[in-house]
């Protein structure tokens, strides 16, 4: 059984053109993939559709063969986590307390139990949190609450992860970090979708690249497939050139 399968999936809101038009994907194992494409082309509609946050106009989205769209809500908050673009505002918790938000799902009563520690001490301690544990959510810097975020998406424990630009507010330390956590998180077990726009960290780190254009599925393959400098001309409209390492590692460049 997939971890993954969209079914041709399209998406349209009111009164504008698709948004994703006929996508069909799967992904049957643990993988860590790169979502990758222009503004506007897709890609956090893609998130929220498989996150079950957006009806589809036609198809169908399964996780682990659950169907996304008519199973509760609780339920696919158990398959999937889902971190979005956005960084709330005006949350009056701890950091602690915001990464038990994650657990919510299990709705097991009033008070969390013992598992709900353990996995609230796991993630505290992948995110690097400690020292940070006792502080208000909304005293975080940008990066800060990014990582408290990835953390309360780590204590859902789901087998899949969806992250929305994750690295966008943290430093170059703290995104090195990250990838080397979600390729951990792949070796684990987990399917870890990211939307990224850094294409030479997604060369590096991804198993697997999928290339959203116009809503659709430009390119499905491996970095060194998907990320062909010529495809990637007609997605982003400017010259990309590819770059091989002496340890034999792909890098990209663009621009004249």
């Amino acid at each position: 059984m997939s971890l993954l399968r969209l079914v041709d999936v399209s998406f349209r809101y009111a009164g504008s053109p698709p948004v994703l038009n006929g996508i069909s994907v799967e992904a049957g194992e643990a993988a860590l993939v790169a979502l990758v494409g222009p503004n506007g082309a897709g890609k956090s509609t893609l998130l929220d559709v498989v996150a079950g946050l957006k009806q589809p106009a036609a198809g169908q989205c399964f996780v682990e063969g659950l169907d996304a769209h008519r199973a509760s809500r609780d339920a696919v908050c158990r398959m999937v986590a889902h971190v979005p673009q956005q960084t709330p505002a005006g949350i009056p918790f701890t950091v602690e307390e915001v990464v038990l938000t994650g657990r919510i799902p299990y709705g097991r009563g009033l008070y969390e139990n013992d598992d709900d520690h353990r996995a609230m001490e796991e993630a505290i301690g992948r995110m690097r949190l400690e020292e940070f544990r006792g502080r208000r959510f909304d005293s975080l810097s940008g990066g800060e609450k990014q990582r408290v975020l990835l953390a309360a998406a780590l204590c859902q424990q789901s087998p899949v992860l969806l992250l929305d630009e994750p690295s966008a507010h943290l430093d170059p330390e703290n995104q090195a970090q990250l990838w080397a956590l979600l390729g951990k998180l792949r070796d684990l077990g987990r399917l870890v979708l990211v939307v990224t726009h850094h294409l030479s960290l997604a060369a590096r780190h991804a198993d697997r690249v999928w290339v959203l254009h116009h809503g659709k599925l430009a390119a499905d393959g491996s970095p060194e497939v998907a990320l062909e400098p010529g495809l990637l001309e007609r997605v982003f409209h400017v010259p990309f050139h590819r770059h091989v390492n002496g340890e034999g590692r792909l890098f990209l460049s663009y621009g004249n």
